[in-house]
């Protein structure tokens, strides 16, 4: 027994896996530690989830060469075998491949980072984890009307980022043009209206119009793009109905169904103190016109009744 040992011990292809459980395990120590200090002393989530990630990465980096290190001598006859086999693996789980590629295309090329509200692969929702194979949304939608959690977690392959369009809600300009469409009746005062509804705006938007100002100017520099108006913007289109206001505004991604409702709040009670020089259009039909009718009554010796029709 105790000369089996003595033989493994001395065996070189134990000595090598030896050396490589110590190698690993010092490098989990490590990644363990600078994790640690990480927690401690880095007080920006982003920077600290960033650092974090950054820290794992180097890891299993530090792992591949340290086996390989230790079993280079080994590699050298394996070398045709590990290409067949590599062939065959990367067939198999090109899916795979696809989604790391996807994860250092998002490493590199600023496609999106956790807290950015995008859509990927058909789901709308907030990153909150992006890994090598899969992104993490906080999903909005589905059931829930408005830009609200649902609750439900979605993991999206990476893959995605090679093979859809990325839909970013929040990157280089954190602010999203949105439209309330306001029905008002013929005959109401157009030109007061028009005025109440740009006041209104003005009044809950104006706020958010000179915080993205900046932003939206550093967005002109850096890509080829028209100078747009920041500013709420109110237009008139009148059609056989209604007279059609449309209330243009700039608003933060994370609060449109919030902004929707104070704004809808105030022009409601605009329209209650307007006695009635605004007044709200619904959809409902007026009968203008009709042909003539002709109704003519016989007796009973005039012309015969038509006979009932039977009942089944």
């Amino acid at each position: 027994m105790e000369e089996m040992i003595m033989r493994w011990l001395f065996d070189p292809t134990a000595g090598k896996l030896i050396a490589a459980f110590v190698g690993v395990v010092v490098v989990y120590g490590v990644v363990h530690a600078l994790k640690r200090s990480i927690n401690l002393h880095v007080t920006d989530a982003d920077s600290r989830y960033r650092a974090r990630k950054l820290v794992s990465f180097l890891g299993y980096v530090t792992v591949i060469i340290v086996i390989a290190t230790v079993f280079s001598d080994r590699l050298g006859g394996l070398t045709v075998t590990f290409g067949v086999a590599g062939a065959g693996i990367a067939f198999a789980l090109q899916e795979v491949i696809a989604s790391v590629a996807g994860w250092v295309a998002l490493s590199f090329g600023n496609f999106y980072r956790p807290g950015d509200r995008i859509q990927l692969g058909g789901i709308r929702g907030d990153v909150i984890d992006i890994g090598v194979l899969r992104t993490t949304l906080m999903e909005l939608g589905e059931w829930v009307e408005g830009d609200l959690y649902n609750g439900r977690i979605v993991r999206v392959s990476n893959s995605f980022v090679l093979k859809q369009p990325v839909y970013n809600y929040s990157a280089d300009f954190p602010f999203l043009w949105d439209e309330i469409t306001f029905p008002v009746r013929y005959g109401s005062d157009w030109r007061y209206a028009r005025a109440v509804l740009q006041r209104v705006a003005d009044e809950v938007i104006g706020d958010y119009a000179g915080q993205s100002e900046g932003a939206w100017k550093g967005v002109v520099q850096k890509y080829l793009i028209e100078d747009a108006k920041i500013a709420p913007l109110v237009t008139i289109r009148p059609d056989e109905n209604w007279i059609e206001f449309k209330v243009r505004y700039i608003v933060d991604y994370r609060n449109r169904r919030s902004t929707k409702d104070r704004i809808f709040t105030r022009i409601l009670e605009e329209v209650d103190r307007s006695n009635n020089r605004i007044q709200i259009a619904t959809a409902g039909f007026e009968l203008l016109s009709a042909p003539a009718l002709r109704v003519e009554l016989f007796g009973e010796g005039d012309r015969p009744l038509p006979e009932p029709l039977p009942i089944a």
